[in-house]
């Protein structure tokens, strides 16, 4: 059994607001929660996520271990 007064109130129906805009309901110990960033906004889950390589990080990974075709591995072989 939880101890009376030590807790903090329970809104069930909290609504969370993005942009001005009601966004969805949750249970919170907030009556309102204003976020930026929504999965209903945010690049990951809409699909507009770019995936930059601006180090070429791929490519330095594929060197190393020979796996691009025309390359060595640069360093020395195991036996």
């Amino acid at each position: 059994m939880a101890k009376p007064e030590i807790h903090p109130k329970w809104y069930p129906e909290a609504k969370v607001y993005c942009n001005g805009q009601h966004v969805m309901t949750v249970g919170s110990a907030k009556p309102e929660l204003h976020v930026d960033v929504w999965s209903g906004n945010h690049p990951f889950y809409t699909g507009t996520q770019k995936i930059i390589d601006t180090e070429g990080r791929v490519e330095r990974f594929l060197r190393k271990y020979g796996m691009m075709e025309g390359q060595s591995t640069g360093g020395k072989k195991k036996k």
